[in-house]
């Protein structure tokens, strides 16, 4: 046992020595932890290796006006049956929006989902919301849309 502790104080030693032997000491610069309590921050000193950072301002997106009247007509399909909800995925808006679905004398508040393409091109709608307006599954069927 006593031969035990006597090998870690060589250990201990050898280590010390590799230690006095090291020309340089890497220095760490420790946090400056007043700045956490100051409303304005100190200036960096920058070193000369460093490369210059930009500061980047966030843009700022305007709102645009909510959909409002009537959009058009267009032609649906049924869109994925696995998808649940009242919605209509048409080109006919550029954002997201609620809105209504008028066919055969009946309507139906949708959601309204954008998809790519000219607004002349076709839309697909819920399998929810084509069994309430009574529309034939396998069919194409021309709708009327507006938005609330």
């Amino acid at each position: 046992m006593l031969v035990l502790q006597g090998r870690k104080w060589v250990f201990g030693a050898v280590a010390l020595a590799f230690l006095a032997g090291c020309d340089e000491v890497p220095r760490v610069k420790m946090p400056d932890w007043d700045l956490f309590n100051r409303s304005e921050r100190a200036p960096d000193n920058p070193t000369p290796d460093a490369p210059e950072v930009e500061e980047i301002t966030p843009e700022v997106e305007e709102t645009p006006p909510p959909l409002r009247g009537e959009l058009g007509t267009t032609v649906v399909s049924l869109g994925a049956a696995s998808e649940p909800g009242m919605w209509l995925k048409t080109p006919l808006v550029t954002r997201e929006g609620k809105g209504r679905v008028y066919y055969n004398g009946l309507w139906l508040a949708v959601t309204l989902i954008p998809i790519e393409g000219a607004s002349t091109a076709g839309s697909r709608m819920s399998l929810a919301a084509m069994r309430a307006l009574e529309m034939p599954l396998t069919e194409l069927s021309e709708v009327r849309v507006t938005a609330n």
